[in-house]
């Protein structure tokens, strides 16, 4: 089945629609801050979750955005109104469509009961971007928000891309290639995922798939005027207390320190589902002083501990279920913040952290080489130092939020055959409301 024609595009700046699995997620602030660039380019932008995340933290821009969010249930009038606009259509197209998106999720569980699940809100999706006159759609994360830009496509011919991370990536590849081959492009963090990516789609599909890193804002995350270097070493952690992120071996790490005698003090920033296994294993060892757990703090708290900090550690990986990391972006803000970073050198990691330049990087699973890479940075200041000026140099130069979204803005508007001319370099952000909004509300 072809793609059901889109009605011609309304003149004016693009118009991008981003899919995600929640919103506003804490912990996915590369995703807001990545809509928040590209809306400074001059592009416009939507924003459709797959689910409303209700986070007891929450940033301030994420509440800002929430307004001109496009949350809706599972089932609702609105929704089965969408069926009926596209089923009385082209009524073989949308099922065969219904067919096509089953058939090619049978085999895993988890993408044929999420297809089943989302097949009708994307449906939902598909009606509102085309009277909004969406130009491009975007997914972050290659599985099930990959499928709904898929359906939406399938829908109303409106091109889409996607970006695979981490997770979604390396636990559950089903149907990878479908989404590729009807992507207009498909992006990934690393090179590490791009050869994922090419292994399970075919060399064919090598020019398709885009390595553009996530990014930080270099101006915002700014290294302090000076570190003293004097007390006990300040270590930070900012992560999800999930499996994949190892904080167990960083626990039994800075055991490892106390018993060679030295000080330290590790900041743990974050929450998850192992929160309470690991406040047990701190209590267990003993080291309720020498370890804090902050629980999740919103942006500017992060912001304002990182100078406080000596070095940043995340010690991913991978879990038996196949979870591994993508390239953490905590590991970049602290980076661009003048930290030394202690790191496993796993995945795409080792693209951000050069080992021996920028910070350190040990085996995964392994407490005691983690330990022996934050005794050797405790006992010299001057090389934290350097590494903390080699890592902001990085950052800035290849993990650079705004050239970094250039770059995929770019993209669109090359598959869109327009010219970058035509996008102004700035513009302000468009307001909460607008009559086209006011205008879908209306038919909810």
């Amino acid at each position: 089945m072809k793609p059901m024609p889109t009605p011609a595009p309304n003149p004016g700046p693009l118009k991008v629609a981003y899919i995600m699995s929640r919103f506003p997620k804490l912990t996915e602030t590369f995703i807001l801050y990545e809509i928040l660039a590209m809306e400074a380019l001059g592009a416009g932008v939507e924003v459709y979750p797959l689910l409303r995340e209700r986070e007891r933290v929450l940033h301030p821009e994420a509440a800002r955005m929430l307004p001109r969010v496009h949350f809706h249930p599972f089932v609702s009038l609105p929704i089965l109104r969408a069926q009926w606009h596209f089923f009385s259509r082209r009524p073989l197209d949308y099922l065969k469509l219904w067919f096509d998106v089953l058939r090619w999720a049978w085999g895993s569980a988890n993408f044929f009961i999420g297809a089943l699940g989302i097949f009708p809100k994307a449906v939902r999706f598909a009606y509102e971007m085309e009277r909004l006159g969406i130009s491009h759609v975007h997914a972050h994360f290659c599985n099930h928000p990959a499928v709904a830009a898929l359906i939406i496509h399938r829908l109303t011919a409106i091109p889409y891309s996607f970006t695979a991370h981490g997770t979604d990536l390396h636990v559950e590849r089903h149907m990878l290639d479908r989404k590729v081959e009807a992507a207009a492009f498909a992006v990934t963090v690393s090179e590490f995922n791009k050869a994922l990516m090419v292994q399970e789609c075919g060399d064919e599909a090598r020019e398709k798939i885009h390595v553009i890193h996530c990014g930080i804002d270099p101006a915002v995350f700014t290294p302090p005027p000076s570190r003293d270097g004097t007390g006990p070493l300040q270590i930070l952690c900012v992560s999800t207390l999930r499996r994949v992120k190892g904080h167990e071996y960083l626990v039994e790490a800075c055991r490892l320190l106390r018993e060679r005698g030295v000080e330290s003090v590790c900041h743990f920033v974050g929450e998850g589902p192992l929160w309470r296994k690991v406040e047990a294993q701190i209590n267990q060892a003993g080291l309720n002083n020498q370890i804090r757990m902050h629980g999740s703090l919103p942006r500017p708290e992060v912001i304002r501990l990182m100078p406080t900090a000596d070095v940043a550690v995340i010690a991913s990986t991978p879990t038996q279920a196949g979870r591994q990391e993508g390239i953490p972006v905590t590991l970049m803000e602290a980076m661009a913040s003048g930290l030394p970073v202690v790191a496993t050198a796993i995945t795409g990691i080792p693209e951000l952290v050069d080992s021996g330049i920028s910070g350190l990087l040990v085996p995964p699973g392994d407490p005691a080489a983690l330990a022996d890479a934050l005794q050797a940075l405790g006992r010299d200041p001057e090389l934290r130092k350097k590494m903390g000026r080699a890592g902001r140099e990085k950052v800035v130069r290849e993990f650079n939020l705004q050239v970094n979204v250039q770059q995929l803005l770019n993209l669109f508007l090359a598959e869109g055959k327009k010219k970058l001319a035509t996008v102004p370099v700035a513009a302000p952000a468009p307001p909460p409301a607008t009559e086209e909004h006011q205008a879908i509300a209306a038919n909810n």
